[in-house]
């Protein structure tokens, strides 16, 4: 017996051994990919693996490999020093990214095309963007990224995050968990940085605090459960971390010599040298020094401050930027390559919609979405065999939507914008199906903003459809009740004490169609209310908005139900964002301010936010969150504030030499862009 059970526990520790610890050798050169897994099964995550879990299931030691170009590309980005092995600049726990179709080649030039600085540019920046999490292409599947692993506690109240060891920023130096802290409590919750948090860093309309456990844990602690935290984090364009070991030293409430330091580099204090690098807005491509006062450049260290993303600035301009392959980033294929495959991004400013056009169809961009509309796409499939090109259309999140300024400067105007009747008639003058047929070639729906897009199915039917039948006789009897009427026998209604009454609606390609609006102006004539319609650049119309300037918001949005479960702007004055749509700015304002600033709100706007707070406390598919979700999915929609028409495709380009370019599901930025798709493991086949 006493021999049986040797042999056994010899057999066991034999078998321990072989599974856990033991490897055929190094990994196969031509890797496992999505399309040919070469023998290796999925791991916990179809697209990726942690390094460790890849060698147990190839069987294999990986042994990692650089590009051959990395000593050049790294003597472009300024500051760095010579470059250790890539053994030494990887984490000790890489990510293993898994190829959707080739293990890549390296070298070469990806090049875009945006509006201009901060417009249009969230296409390019995606293909380069990190965050502690990510969706996965599935669209639903939160998986690691930055982050080696994630936990919640039992009531979503506490979030852990296990960083990587070893992980380095872009100049060589140690990432750790107090860059974490050191982006939510100094700057982000920092009222000298930035005056109001970002709603969906808020839980219940109250901070989180961040323990740095030690440099690899970092532990959010929400003060009400929260679990869309982490939907939160898988798109947010708004990455939570910040380089501590460089911004610290302008930071004057933690630098004594910050004002010092910034000085001696020519900016006039410690907060504007933060403002400089990191930007008050907390957009990541906020303009870098180099573009705010190219004389500094030469007393800088870094130009750009140090990234954990695939590619960092090394040149910034007011025609472009050019960004290169992070040395130190902490990706690898499955073959061992260091991720990114290509060596640099190129992107170009041009605000002219035709020119983008023209320059996509003669195949001078390698991938374009943001600012393409489906109105152009009978002029680029018409192009793709001779410019090399493909074109997807894909479904996408939002519609482009229609609202008034609530708030409006103008008192009269106010009261009219005000008016749930006014707002009521606008909608229902629509013929939304014509928008469809002509704007849209009959590929689109017909439908009712509810605030969550696509609709949960908790939002019923009616709601859906709620103010958006075709009915100009309604219409003109609501306008007529609200007291817009022809007084003067031209053929547009005048204001209720008889003034002038004329509606612009400023517009940019980036957001919506310039056929649509134009249908919307005339089918708004047609019921007496005066509209004309200008197309802006992007940066003007964000401007008008951030000013309080606008008559009639118009651009795409629409977030869906995962979105929605971690960011509650669409139900909270003033229900967008710079980059889509802030209604009820005084509103916002009167509420910030505790009553001493703006205009105070209708006491349903109160109800809409406490609402939100509700739902959000909930895990998604429970009954209460389902309960939640319906009201105020129905509250938003009767109010008729934001006014949908059609949800309409997109188009997706890209050229055929980019490679390991997958089918989107949706193309928008409610995901962030090409975030889910892997844009590190694209290559140039030329």
């Amino acid at each position: 017996m006493f021999k049986k059970l040797i042999l056994a526990v010899v057999f066991s520790l034999a078998t321990l051994s072989w599974s856990s610890f033991s490897f055929a050798g190094p990994c196969a050169g031509n890797g496992s990919t999505q399309s040919n897994p070469n023998g290796v099964d999925a791991g916990q995550y179809t697209q990726q693996y942690e390094l460790a879990e890849f060698e147990q299931l190839a069987g294999c030691e990986m042994q990692f490999k650089e590009n051959p170009n990395i000593a050049s590309i790294n003597a472009t980005i300024q500051g760095n020093k010579a470059l250790p092995p890539v053994e030494d600049r990887l984490p000790e726990e890489p990510l293993v990214v898994r190829p959707y179709d080739s293990i890549g080649k390296y070298g070469g030039t990806i090049n875009f095309l945006s509006n201009a600085t901060e417009a249009g540019t969230s296409d390019m920046l995606s293909t380069r963007h990190v965050n502690l999490l990510r969706f996965a292409d599935d669209l639903s599947t939160i998986v690691p990224n930055v982050a080696k692993s994630f936990e919640w506690n039992d009531d979503f109240t506490t979030l852990t995050f296990t960083l990587r060891k070893g992980h380095k920023w872009s100049n060589g130096e140690p990432f750790t968990a107090r860059d974490i802290e050191f982006w939510y409590e100094d700057l982000m919750m920092n009222p000298k940085i930035r005056e109001k948090p970002y709603p969906y860093l808020l839980v219940g309309g109250e901070p989180m605090t961040v323990d740095v456990i030690d440099d690899v844990t970092a532990r959010f602690n929400l003060p009400s459960p929260f679990p869309g935290l982490t939907a939160t984090i898988a798109w947010s364009y708004n990455q939570f971390f910040m380089p501590a070991h460089f911004l610290e030293q302008f930071h004057p409430e933690i630098d004594s010599n910050a004002d010092a330091n910034a000085q001696a580099l020519g900016f006039a204090d410690g907060w504007d040298a933060l403002a400089a690098y990191y930007g008050n807005s907390g957009w990541t491509d906020t303009p870098t020094p180099m573009l705010r006062n190219p004389d500094l450049v030469g007393g800088l260290e870094y130009a750009a401050y140090p990234s954990l993303e695939a590619y960092m600035t090394i040149e910034d301009t007011t025609e472009g930027r050019v960004y290169a392959a992070n040395p130190y980033f902490h990706q690898v294929d499955t073959a061992g390559n260091q991720l990114p495959y290509i060596d640099y991004q190129n992107e170009r400013y041009i605000n002219e919609n035709e020119i983008r056009l023209l320059k996509l169809v003669n195949g001078e961009v390698d991938y374009k979405s943001q600012s393409v509309q489906l109105e152009s796409a009978p002029q680029l499939l018409d192009g793709a065999e001779s410019g090399e090109y493909n074109l997807q259309i894909n479904p996408g999140c939002g519609a482009a939507l229609f609202s008034f300024n609530v708030t409006h400067p103008d008192l009269e105007k106010r009261k009219v914008y005000g008016d749930i009747r006014f707002r009521q008639a606008m909608s229902i003058a629509l013929d939304r199906n014509e928008i469809n047929d002509v704007a849209y070639y009959g590929m689109g729906v017909v439908e009712q903003f509810v605030g969550i897009s696509p609709a949960p199915d908790f939002v019923s039917d009616e709601i859906k459809m709620h103010m958006a039948q075709y009915d100009p006789d309604g219409a003109n009897a609501l306008l007529d009740e609200v007291g817009l009427k022809d007084v003067d026998g031209d053929g547009f209604r005048e204001l209720p004490n008889g003034a002038p009454f004329a509606m612009n609606i400023d517009y940019a390609t980036q957001g919506i169609g310039g056929v649509e609006v134009e249908l919307v102006a005339r089918m708004w004539n047609d019921v007496g209310v005066k509209t004309t319609f200008k197309e802006v650049t992007p940066d003007e119309y964000r401007g008008s908005q951030s000013s309080n300037a606008l008559d009639v918001h118009a651009w795409d949005k629409g977030q869906p139900l995962a979105i929605i479960a971690g960011n509650p702007e669409t139900f909270k004055a003033p229900f967008g964002n710079y980059f889509n749509h802030t209604q009820g700015m005084l509103w916002a304002a009167y509420i910030d301010s505790n009553g001493t600033d703006g205009v105070e709100p209708p006491q349903w706007v109160y109800d809409l936010s406490d609402g939100i707070d509700k739902f959000q406390s909930y895990a998604l598919g429970t009954a209460e969150s389902n309960e939640w979700g319906k009201k105020i999915t129905t509250m938003l929609t009767e109010q008729t504030l934001l006014i949908g028409t059609v949800k309409a495709p997109f188009p997706t380009y890209h050229r055929n030499a980019l490679k390991n370019f997958t089918q989107f599901k949706t193309t928008s930025y409610e995901y962030y862009r090409t975030y889910p798709y892997l844009a590190t493991q694209w290559w140039l086949d030329e």
